[in-house]
């Protein structure tokens, strides 16, 4: 190639705008970014179809305010239950000590870890009929922040939910203000304790209880 055609090829050759294709790349990235992000109209459309398709997931966590979790227990065959909100623990029924000058449903007292609480028999409280042998060797301490005491239990079933539904209001074999201690009765005949109104009752202190 001579130098005249090297001039003229070079003279032929157009310089690069590097600003020009700086700038035209930039426009491409932006314009594929706004491609991948959706406006408020369709953010919007997106947040409604993932509420709605939450919503009909199965195995949706049940409503929690339609039930209670109930300690259930057994006393002379029969079972009870109290809301485990107010049981502060279940005790082994040892060093009982009886006491005279107390109504029939407080039976005495147990020193618990150097604390004297009460011990009550839910039978005798709410006069139920005393049918079946007992084994009364567990106690249930119910705890309210103000008042503590225990009551008597032959063995514990466990810890479950009972939906409030499923509480008949009352016992129709009660009368009277025991029938205002308890929550009502279930379809299993498993009778639930209100445990609220009995931590407010100061009957059952054992120390108002005793002749001066």
């Amino acid at each position: 190639m001579s130098a005249g055609d090297a001039g003229s090829g070079n003279a032929g050759r157009t310089a690069i705008d590097w600003a020009a294709v700086r700038a035209r790349l930039d426009a491409v990235q932006a314009a594929g970014e706004r491609a991948w992000t959706p406006g408020a109209a369709e953010t919007g459309r997106i947040l409604r179809a993932r509420a709605l398709a939450l919503a009909a997931e199965p195995g949706a966590a049940p409503n929690l305010d339609q039930s209670i979790e109930v300690v259930e227990f057994l006393l002379a065959h029969e079972r009870y239950a109290v809301a485990s909100a107010f049981v502060r623990e279940v005790y082994p029924l040892e060093n009982f000590t009886p006491l005279p000058c107390t109504p029939a449903f407080l039976l005495g007292i147990v020193n618990l870890r150097g604390e004297i609480v009460s011990v009550v028999d839910v039978r005798k409280f709410f006069d139920l009929p005393q049918t079946g042998l007992q084994d009364l060797n567990k106690l249930i301490v119910l705890d309210s922040g103000n008042m503590v005491f225990g009551i008597l239990a032959d063995g514990i079933l466990g810890m479950r939910r009972i939906a409030l539904a499923d509480i008949q209001p009352s016992l129709p074999t009660l009368t009277g203000i025991r029938a205002d201690y308890l929550q009502g009765v279930t379809a299993e005949r498993v009778v639930v304790l209100d445990a609220e109104k009995l931590l407010a009752d100061r009957k059952l202190i054992v120390e108002e209880q005793v002749a001066g």
